[in-house]
């Protein structure tokens, strides 16, 4: 998209906001699909006005798009015209004052006590293919174990340094979502996981997990072998890292956490994000009353 304007918003997000590049590609996407959707109309960013977006709204509604893509779009729209507005001279945003649908309330999917205990011995009991590195299980086992200790998302996750685990304190610090570092607490089955493979796979310094060819591991290769311990499983359903996140989360609130600890162990910055938990936990005790209670 060869705009000056759009250039220079790109390259606001990431130098001064360290948008992740997920993040940038996104807003990119979401700018390139109105322009797009305008065509010929589009006389350029700083003459749209209010009635425009709302079309464009009214658009998508009709073509039947989720209304968490409709709002992402409009989350790009809405920061770029604020960018514009403070940087480029533009009076007001025409995005601000259009009202958009209310986000679906869709609960996460978690896995059972049980469920994510049976993960977490899948690399164990599974057997090594004959040309694998005989390290990988307990790589596999230490990436699982952190996952569910921790909570943390998959980006966190690999790119965690050696230095970034803390075994005198028993914690591990990371790097979330524009750049803000926190720490967690690490469980001692999982530091045990962690020393284990460092052992087992002689890993030093760099990159805390690392491929059979000694590169930083990704989120892909993360995903494809959760896809293989789930083949092999009992667990019925799908499950992502995101789906460890969740798991995690609402395990502590099961068991007592207050919301905003778990907030922070999240790394949330808004505790609206984190009590999506909570309906979660409500939803099992009510399963847990009906399946038992005699007058339930």
């Amino acid at each position: 998209m060869a705009d000056a304007l759009v250039d220079d918003f790109m390259r606001f997000l990431d130098t001064e906001k360290s948008a992740s590049p997920l993040t940038q590609r996104n807003y990119l996407e979401a700018l390139g699909a109105f322009e797009t959707w305008r065509g010929e109309r589009f006389a350029g960013w700083k003459d749209c006005e209010a009635d425009e977006f709302r079309a464009y709204l009214f658009e998508l509604m009709k073509q039947g798009f989720k209304r968490a893509t409709i709002r992402l779009r409009f989350a790009a729209l809405r920061s770029f015209y604020k960018f514009v507005v403070l940087r480029h001279g533009l009076a007001n945003s025409p995005v601000a004052l259009v009202e958009l649908p209310k986000p679906e309330r869709s609960l996460p999917v978690v896995l059972s006590l049980a469920q994510m205990e049976e993960l977490l011995e899948m690399p164990k009991k599974l057997p090594l293919p004959k040309q694998s590195v005989a390290w990988i299980p307990a790589r596999d086992t230490a990436i699982l174990e952190l996952f569910y200790s921790c909570g943390l998302r998959i980006s966190e996750l690999t790119g965690l340094e050696v230095g970034d685990v803390d075994f005198v304190s028993g914690t591990v610090r990371v790097t979330g979502k524009g750049a803000k570092e926190r720490i967690v607490p690490v469980g001692g089955p999982a530091m045990t996981a962690i020393q284990h493979y460092r052992q087992q796979a002689q890993v030093s310094s760099g990159p805390l997990f690392v491929s059979k060819v000694r590169a930083r591991i990704t989120q892909q290769a993360i995903d494809q072998l959760l896809k293989k311990y789930l083949k092999y499983s009992s667990i019925p359903f799908k499950i992502s890292p995101h789906k460890l996140r969740h798991t995690f989360a609402t395990h502590l609130l099961d068991a007592g956490a207050d919301l905003r600890s778990v907030q922070t162990l999240l790394g949330h910055a808004s505790l609206s994000t984190t009590q999506i938990y909570t309906h979660v936990t409500k939803e099992r005790l009510r399963k847990a009353y009906d399946d038992a209670h005699p007058r339930a």
